[in-house]
């Protein structure tokens, strides 16, 4: 299968600061790929390198089977996590202009910017300066740019960031579409839900590190199905019981815990019904979040270890 991305032990330091560190990672064609981790972790360092925004240090990264080039830029719709959009440029024209520079026609930029202003409820505010919209219309606008040149493959950095609910929907419903149409699709992201909804595969990664890469079904599947949600009504003092729980998150009348290894779930259920009265009790696989941190954790346990 062809991938439309791949880096090959990429290093990336910054003042003595290893941003990124022998970092591999492949993307295959019309895949949707998550690049996950914690604040500083070196994701947008990486996205930066693939765009060509930044050059490794060593390594290596490639688009579509070749050498990255400056040629493939057309190919790339970027949406960075800063907002780089002209403020006091009208919408729509800033649009068509940011399209043309990808090689779009005059007519074709402005048929599809209106096409996509209205279709994420921004066709009012076309005439508009940019600086006159609110951050979660500015960020609309920066993704319409990255999508108006229908570009083969979308890197998308913290692409909902600054959006509500029913407009994180809609984006994610885009994202759906054009994933369909064969698109490949790259983003970085803290919402673990979206993930779980959108991706195909992801990358977690730590101080510039990659520390858990796969795909998201094998990767929820290798941590097997240790997780129980509970929904009760009494006493819990079963939580506290170290030798069946590991970790927990209480939220009053309903609790989500991990097993330690081995324990025997059917233990922890006759143990809780002595003191409460269980309305839920279902054995499953952690949620990513779960993953995310339990991951991250150990790695810096390790760190600090060495």
């Amino acid at each position: 299968m062809t991938n439309s991305i791949e880096l090959q032990a990429v290093n990336k330091t910054y003042d003595g600061f290893r941003a990124v560190d022998n970092l591999s990672l492949a993307i295959p064609q019309g895949a949707v790929f998550g690049l996950l981790g914690p604040n500083g972790a070196g994701k947008t360092s990486t996205l930066r390198m693939i765009v060509g925004i930044t050059i490794p240090d060593s390594g290596s990264v490639r688009m579509f089977d070749e050498p990255f080039g400056r040629n493939h830029l057309d190919r790339i719709g970027y949406l960075p996590e800063e907002r780089g959009l002209y403020k006091r440029m009208k919408v729509q024209e800033l649009l068509i202009f940011l399209a043309q520079l990808k090689g779009v026609s005059l007519a074709d930029a402005t048929s599809r910017s209106k096409h996509w202003l209205d279709r994420l409820e921004l066709g009012g505010w076309a005439t508009s300066k940019v600086e006159e919209l609110s951050k979660g219309m500015q960020q609309k606008i920066q993704f319409i740019a990255a999508i108006l040149h229908d570009p083969a493959v979308l890197i998308l950095d913290e692409p909902f960031s600054g959006l509500d609910p029913s407009n994180s929907l809609e984006l994610k419903n885009v994202l759906l579409e054009q994933k369909k149409a064969g698109k490949t699709i790259l983003f970085s992201t803290h919402r673990m839900d979206t993930v779980e909804k959108l991706c195909d595969s992801i990358c977690l990664i730590n101080q510039g590190r990659s520390v858990l890469q796969g795909e998201l079904k094998q990767v929820k599947a290798g941590y097997g199905k240790s997780s129980i949600q509970f929904e009760y009504e009494g006493d819990a003092p079963w939580l506290n019981d170290k030798a069946l729980v590991q970790s927990y998150n209480n939220y009053g009348n309903y609790v989500e815990l991990r097993l330690q290894p081995g324990a025997d779930p059917q233990q922890l259920l006759r143990l809780a019904m002595q003191s409460a009265r269980i309305n839920k009790f279902e054995l499953v696989e952690p949620s990513l979040e779960e993953i995310f941190i339990d991951v991250v954790e150990s790695s810096k346990a390790v760190t600090t270890n060495a």
